[in-house]
């Protein structure tokens, strides 16, 4: 008698290949787009100065804010709970599902709007974003939060119609780039510089929403009503899921548009443009953290359905390695060319900001080192332990910030975000291992 007889199956290879091939079409459209990104932040900083370049990135910031702070990451509610009826051929409710996550980015999206528009009726001024740009600002907050695009992301990942997803995602920067040539041309304003932006908004969620509809999904969409109530009875604990995977991503943005505002609000409007310009160019070389997050939650969701979390487990040194050699591989990049592609980017007066380039940047490589771990404890339904975790890390970065901001200025703000990626990067590691440990009883 085979004594392994009645053993799970381990993961094996097939696992970690799908979401390298995911990855892959994720990655694909990267090179190109990462260039583009230099240009187009070369022509907003060059043509605004650092004082107008400061203010358009805290404008930019306080929209990302908003949106990320009303959003519910609906993508990742249609991932985890659409496979099971997916692969049951159970239409009704997955049609109720991605209908419930379109409304909630739809209420989110007005929430949002009303929450801009009292920010800038009453906090303009702490921003730095004088009146004459406030009717300007408000409509580019609009523009951004009504560029829907998590649910038909959500849809596009379900199908595992990762190509599709690259392509929408692509037209952001390719739009980004366009409109600063235009801006450029005709209108070398903060004013020119919103109408870019907010066009890449509109020109990615049409492109989502125009991938999708190529599918069967828009019709299956508007097949039954919403009911939400009867969405909530068939998904159990879908309502905890929603409101932790929200809070985790407002936390998560406070180690990215937060900073931001606490730099202009402390320092001044010109140390939020060097702030943003480095914040910008090692968010744009750590990009793939986010890549690697959405190519391997699908994949995780399915194998956490069939699998044991010591099962779980043995993926994540694989994913480490990975993670890690292109951790160092982008922090060996930018110290040996951040100061060039500074000066480039921006021009000599940018140079100075290299060493917030560098903590950035390793902030931002420990994210995405443990972004696997993140990931595979959300799949197992352990958003509220993450959303402890995030919660530590801002802590951490905030109590820094206050310490060595005021002497150190914005390189003091890199500082304190390194410090509060290093706490969660420790905790998720210490989290992730212990989860994985746990009987398969216990993964519920």
């Amino acid at each position: 008698m085979n004594p392994t007889a009645g053993a799970p199956r381990p993961i094996r290879s097939p696992a970690l290949r799908a979401i390298l091939r995911n990855l892959g079409w994720l990655l694909a459209s990267r090179g190109v787009l990462g260039v583009l990104s230099l240009f187009y932040l070369g022509f907003a900083t060059r043509s605004l100065g650092v004082v107008d370049f400061g203010r358009f990135a805290l404008i930019t910031g306080a929209a990302q804010a908003i949106t990320t702070l009303v959003g519910f990451q609906t993508w990742q509610i249609i991932v985890q709970y659409g496979v099971d009826p997916l692969q049951q051929g159970q239409n009704g409710k997955l049609a109720r599902l991605l209908r419930c996550a379109l409304i909630l980015d739809i209420i989110s999206a007005t929430a949002g709007i009303a929450l801009a528009a009292a920010i800038l009726t009453f906090a303009s001024g702490a921003l730095g974003i004088p009146d004459a740009l406030r009717q300007n600002t408000l409509i580019f907050a609009v523009v951004t939060l009504l560029s829907i695009r998590s649910t038909p992301l959500g849809i596009l990942r379900l199908r595992d119609r990762f190509a599709h997803a690259a392509l929408a995602d692509s037209m952001t920067p390719v739009a980004r780039f366009l409109g600063s040539l235009y801006a450029l041309a005709f209108d070398p304003s903060i004013r020119g510089f919103l109408i870019a932006w907010g066009a890449a908004e509109l020109a990615t969620a049409a492109a989502y929403w125009i991938l999708v509809a190529r599918g069967d999904d828009l019709p299956l969409l508007r097949s039954v009503p919403a009911e939400p109530r009867r969405t909530v009875d068939e998904n159990p604990g879908i309502v905890s899921f929603a409101l932790s995977t929200n809070a985790n991503a407002t936390l998560g943005m406070s180690g990215k548009q937060i900073p931001l505002l606490l730099v202009g609000a402390m320092v001044g409007t010109s140390a939020a443009g060097a702030f943003r310009l480095s914040a910008q160019l090692a968010q744009a070389l750590a990009k793939v953290t986010q890549l690697v997050a959405r190519a391997a939650f699908p994949e995780v969701v399915r194998m956490a359905k069939q699998a044991s979390p010591q099962h779980l487990g043995r993926l994540l040194p694989r994913t480490y390695l990975v993670s890690g050699l292109a951790a160092l591989t982008i922090m060996a990049v930018v110290t040996l060319g951040g100061k060039t592609v500074l000066s480039l980017i921006g021009g000599k007066s940018y140079r100075d900001a290299y060493p917030m380039l560098l903590y950035l940047t390793a902030a931002g490589c420990l994210e995405l080192v443990m972004i696997s771990a993140e990931t595979m404890l959300t799949a197992l339904n352990r958003a509220s332990l993450v959303f402890a975790i995030r919660t530590c890390g801002v802590a951490v970065l905030l109590g820094a910030a206050f310490v060595i901001v005021p002497e150190h200025g914005a390189t003091g703000m890199a500082i304190a975000v390194l410090a509060g990626s290093t706490a969660v990067a420790l905790l998720l590691g210490i989290a992730a291992a212990r989860v994985t440990r746990e009987a398969p009883a216990d993964a519920a």
